[in-house]
């Protein structure tokens, strides 16, 4: 694997880490993290049908490799702008459904600038969704709602984000982000 490559996982995994795990943004991330069981890819394209090409090929990859819970599609060229990200994210959940594997895997999606429809961009809360690098994560939906089924309120999840991020405030956040692409782990 190229340094270039390995700097862009090192940093995704210390966003996993560091700000995922670490402020419980997703409750269900510390046990995969413990258990080591999260694929980090890097999709070096920046051709849309060729990081299609690759969610596809990831999910075979989880439908053969069990003990690998879930992928976390890191897109290193051609994504920067979100709105365009967003129009590959629509792509990649148009894709799973015509390939009748919606139900089967969910996509979670990540960017550097992720704000959330209807709120500016300077709200903290939107850091909830914001990654080193424009990342699609696939998710095992059979995995996904047995874990909010035992969780006791999962409903809350998102609303505990956006008052957690809000009272951290955007300044914190830019830091632990600039921590990451350190690779400060």
């Amino acid at each position: 694997m190229s340094n270039d490559k390995q700097q862009l996982i090192n940093a995704t995994q210390a966003w996993v880490e560091k700000v995922v795990v670490k402020y419980n943004i997703c409750p269900f991330a510390r046990q995969e993290v413990e258990r080591g069981s999260i694929r980090y890819r890097v999709v070096e394209s920046s051709d849309v049908a060729s990081v299609l090409t690759s969610l596809i090929e990831e999910c075979f990859y989880l439908t053969a490799n069990e003990d690998t819970e879930t992928t976390i599609m890191i897109l290193a060229n051609g994504f920067e702008s979100f709105d365009y990200f967003l129009d590959l994210t629509d792509l990649a959940n148009e894709l799973l459904y015509e390939q009748d594997i919606e139900g089967i895997y969910q996509l979670a999606h990540f960017h550097p600038d992720y704000c959330f429809a209807g709120e500016p961009a300077d709200d903290p809360a939107n850091y909830t969704n914001r990654s080193p690098y424009p990342a699609l994560h696939i998710i095992r939906e059979a995995t996904m709602e047995k874990a909010l089924k035992n969780h006791p309120d999962p409903d809350q999840i998102p609303q505990r984000n956006i008052q957690f991020s809000r009272k951290k405030g955007r300044e914190f956040f830019i830091k632990l982000l600039e921590s990451c692409h350190k690779n400060e782990r």
